[in-house]
Parts: structure tokens; C-alpha cells; sequence
């Protein structure tokens, strides 16, 4: 009785964020009096838009690094591929691929870069991940708003500032806009309406979590979980850590690259300076929020935690303002949201370290010292 009663609790501890979110769902939904149909569109479009990236995160947390809060680097490897291949005026599927091998080589020298800082910050990745993401924005805003069209050649009047050089803050993608989820155009009647599925995107997301299964039964995959599970033991083993290590960095990086230039081709519009910041915060409350940790997650925490994080994202605006006459409500709640479930995440993360830690003691104690002290 008593240890079905503390694997309950146990349980509902690890649960507690989805929990939450589908108890605030069950009530914003109502509130907000949008269709089923309406909503089920609405989550297959942020499903195949957020997906790719989201998915980025899982190798990083296998090798016992955290949330990859660098991988805004990748983000920022895609736009500068975007930038590129607008210039160029490539269109369509060759101009997103294209812009994927542009981003490719910058992303994969940003991942070695980022896994070698880590590598000397064992213990601290999540923070100096997140700092070093500043410092790299930093070095992308250069580049973006001086170089481009002064030392790197641009072209295309459009896409520069009044003063010939440095992009401006909102760049047009219509030429590959909508065109991998429109490739193959699939509509099903649902509820009195009919929804449209990005079914390419879908497909392209399925086999990435294909990918990722198949890259667990890897030596690397393997190596890489040993790592997360024990450093020292890895090490002892044969495992050389921080290549190992670095290449999880590299592969996530390059991963959310991708990720990022999906998400954009769906949004049609780049926003040359901002995007890539709110791709790292709003994956990484998704995640938590599908019930993923620090130290722990599976493609089923992606899914769940888009569903939930961006069902959130449709109902609130409306139910606050039905509820209480302002949809502005929805707007702070958003962010509130994102940043509050990263602090919750890592105070649960801490508190189950902790109440690990005094469980191993007790366990080490034996049952003698525990006679001893009754008697």
C-alpha cells in the first residue's frame, strides 16, 4: 500500500508540468469558442512547424549534456542560409535545400566551437550554453547588419538597407513560402470543416524520429548514452567524453539549422534579428512541458509538449478576452509561460537530484544503523 501510494506521488512529481497544462487547456478551450475543426488546423500547422526543431534538443539531453540552450546557433547558421539563397533568388524546393547547405558547414563550425566551450564548463552547460548564445548573436547582428552587402556580397536591393549595406529587420521568403508543406497537398473533411495537412513536413518529421531511434542503437548512440548515464565510468570504459560530446553539440546544432529554415519556409517571413531567439526558448518550454526533464527525454515528450504548449498558444488570447474583455492577457500569459516553465523544470530537476541523492544515503545506511539508533 504504502509503495503504491509513493510510486503515485512519484509519478505525479514527474507529470506535474503536462498535468498542469492539460487541466489549463480543458478550461481555456471552452472559454475560447473556436471549432474543433479550427483547432485541429491549427495544431497540424505548428506541429509540422515546431517539430523539427524541437526534436533537435533529444541528443544533447542523451549524452548528459541538458537543454541545448545553444542551439540558437543553428537557428542562426539557417537564417544566414535563407539571407543567402533570397539573394540568389532561388525558389522552391532547390532554394531550400539550397539554403540547408549553406547553413550546413556554418552550423557544423559553430556546433565544434560551442561543444569545445562546453566541454571546459562540465556541470554548467545549460548556462553557458545560454550565455554563449548571447555572445554569438552578437557576432551574427555584425555580420548581418554590416557586413552583408559591404564584405559579403548581396545584391538584391530589396534585402538591403537604405544605406547599401545590412539587411533589413524583416525579409520576404515568398519564393519557397508554404513549399514543403504544400508539396503534397492532402484535405480531409473533420467536424464540418476540412483540414489541411502539410503531410511532406509530417513525413520529413517521421523520419527524423526514425533517425533518432536508429541513432540510439549506435555505437555513438550508445556511447553517448553511457556518457549521460556516468562520466567517469565512460571514461574508465574506453569512451572518449569530450569528442563524444562535441559531436552531439554538432549534430544538434546542424539538426536545428534545418529546423529552423521548416519553420520559417511555414512562416514565409524571416525576421532577420529576432527569430532565431524565440526558436531556443519556445522549443525548450515545449519540450519541458510534454513532460520531458533535464536529464531525460523521448520523441512521445515532443509531440505532447507541441500540442500542449501551442494549444496554449491558440486559446489564450481569446479565452482572456472572452473571459475578461482582453485578448492582451493571452499575450503576457505567453511569455510568462515560456520563461516559468524553464525555472519550474530546473527547480523539479533540482529537487529530484536532491531527494535522489538522500535516498542513495539512506540506502547506504543499511538497516543495522537503523536498530542501532532505535535502540
Amino acid at each position: 500500500m504504502n509503495k503504491t501510494g509513493k510510486s503515485f506521488w512519484a509519478i505525479l512529481a514527474d507529470n506535474a508540468v503536462p498535468i498542469v497544462f492539460i487541466v489549463i487547456s480543458a478550461i481555456a478551450i471552452p472559454l475560447s469558442g473556436f471549432s474543433a475543426s479550427y483547432l485541429v488546423q491549427e495544431l497540424l500547422v505548428r506541429i509540422g512547424r515546431n517539430s523539427f526543431l524541437i526534436l533537435s534538443l533529444l541528443i544533447p539531453i542523451m549524452a548528459g549534456m541538458g537543454l541545448n540552450f545553444g542551439m540558437v546557433l543553428g537557428a542562426m547558421a539557417g537564417q544566414i542560409g535563407l539571407i543567402l539563397v533570397s539573394d540568389w533568388s532561388i525558389v522552391g524546393i532547390p532554394g531550400m535545400v539550397l539554403a540547408m547547405m549553406v547553413g550546413t558547414p556554418i552550423a557544423a563550425l559553430l556546433g565544434v566551437f560551442c561543444g569545445n566551450v562546453l566541454n571546459r564548463a562540465k556541470g554548467q552547460e545549460m548556462v553557458t550554453g545560454y550565455i554563449l548564445g548571447f555572445f554569438i548573436n552578437g557576432v551574427y547582428q555584425l555580420v548581418v547588419l554590416y557586413l552583408m552587402g559591404w564584405v559579403i556580397p548581396v545584391t538584391n536591393p530589396v534585402l538591403l538597407l537604405s544605406r547599401g549595406y545590412g539587411i533589413r529587420n524583416a525579409v520576404s521568403l515568398l519564393g519557397i513560402r508554404g513549399i514543403l508543406d504544400n508539396l503534397i497537398p492532402v484535405s480531409i473533411p473533420f467536424m464540418g470543416g476540412v483540414v489541411r495537412v502539410p503531410l511532406a513536413t509530417l513525413l520529413v518529421i517521421a523520419v527524423f524520429c526514425v533517425f533518432i531511434v536508429w541513432f540510439r542503437r549506435t555505437k555513438l548512440g550508445q556511447d553517448m548514452r553511457a556518457i549521460g548515464q556516468s562520466q567517469p565510468v565512460s571514461d574508465s570504459s574506453g569512451i572518449a567524453v569530450n569528442r563524444t560530446r562535441i559531436i552531439a553539440i554538432v549534430i544538434s546544432t546542424v539538426l536545428a539549422c534545418y529546423g529552423q529554415i521548416i519553420y520559417l519556409q511555414n512562416m514565409g517571413t524571416l525576421n532577420t534579428y529576432n527569430s532565431h531567439d524565440q526558436a531556443g526558448m519556445f522549443s525548450i518550454a515545449a519540450l519541458l512541458i510534454g513532460g520531458a526533464s533535464v536529464s531525460r527525454a523521448s520523441i512521445a515528450n515532443v509531440f505532447v509538449g507541441v500540442i500542449l504548449f501551442h494549444l496554449m498558444f491558440i486559446v489564450a488570447p481569446m479565452a482572456g478576452k472572452n473571459l475578461i474583455g482582453q485578448a492582451q492577457i493571452g499575450e503576457y500569459f505567453r511569455v510568462f509561460v515560456s520563461y516559468g516553465i524553464i525555472a519550474i523544470a530546473l527547480v523539479l530537476h533540482a529537487w529530484k537530484r536532491n531527494r535522489d541523492r538522500e535516498a542513495a544515503r539512506r540506502s547506504l545506511r543499511g538497516p543495522a544503523e537503523g536498530t542501532k539508533e532505535a535502540a
